[in-house]
């Protein structure tokens, strides 16, 4: 079996430099192109930390992937800079799994449209940490039995969008598996600032600050009972095993995909 040739946009970011170590020491898969504003010149290898991979960091996403002739892109940049990856990649036949969170519901359209028009696939994850889409599998579970839930999530003090992509994404799931079970939360007209976003009956509330890297917990709240479901991701290293589960699986999926679960058994 060949290859599977990707290219990395992002990758002098924190999480593109561990998706350069993580697929180049992944049988099957190469990374051929690394494209960033910074670090240009400079080897993805090196800037990653193991040996060099002879692939100079380029600003230049199309004529990396004109040069490279990638079949993946892995997209872990800025919520101002993936659509204009997108639309560069996937009219040129290049399947994308993006991990760069902050998209609206606009972006997500655009996206569909765009993965349909060039019948070119798709992936787009909130969260690649296996633990934290079981997490929000189990939130799933549990919501049609109580009336009352709210969701945490911590993530270090760089992370632009907020609340994250995977609170906003367990949100939806929740709220679509209580079937109205779930009640409105009180909304006094005083303090309802520090409420938090409201998502449908659920509140969703963001900490951004240095210690963590990625956590999350869901509260429920019943009759005389709480129940408390909660993911840390301690190391970037968490997200690696589902990023190469979706390089792998992205080429065999059709139009636009949302969410890791989709790829769990």
């Amino acid at each position: 079996m060949s290859e599977i040739r990707v290219v990395v946009a992002g990758a002098c970011g924190k999480m593109g430099r561990e998706v350069v170590k993580a697929l180049s020491a992944a049988e099957g898969v190469a990374v051929v192109a690394a494209v960033d504003i910074a670090g240009v010149g400079t080897d993805a290898g090196e800037l990653a930390g193991i040996a060099p991979l002879h692939v100079p960091v380029t600003d230049d996403l199309e004529a990396a992937i004109r040069d490279a002739r990638p079949q993946v892109m892995v997209e872990f940049t800025r919520p101002d800079a993936v659509m204009a990856n997108l639309r560069v990649a996937v009219p040129r036949g290049v399947a994308a799994v993006v991990g760069t969170t902050g998209l609206t519901d606009a972006h997500v359209a655009e996206l569909r449209a765009l993965a349909d028009g060039a019948r070119t696939p798709v992936f787009v994850a909130p969260n690649f940490a296996i633990g934290a889409v079981l997490m929000m599998r189990f939130a799933q579970q549990a919501a049609p039995f109580f009336d009352y839930a709210e969701i945490i999530e911590y993530h270090h003090e760089k992370k632009l969008d907020a609340p994250s992509g995977t609170a906003l994404r367990t949100a939806e799931l929740m709220a679509e598996a209580a079937g109205g079970r779930l009640t409105a939360p009180p909304t006094p007209e005083e303090g309802e600032a520090s409420r938090g976003l409201a998502r449908g009956h659920i509140r969703v509330h963001a900490v951004r600050m240095p210690g963590y890297v990625a956590s999350q917990e869901v509260i429920f709240g019943g009759l005389g009972q709480t129940l408390i479901l909660r993911h840390d991701a301690v190391s970037r290293e968490s997200f690696m095993p589902g990023v190469l589960m979706a390089v792998r699986a992205v080429r065999g999926l059709c139009g636009l995909t949302i969410g890791l679960e989709q790829l769990l058994p």
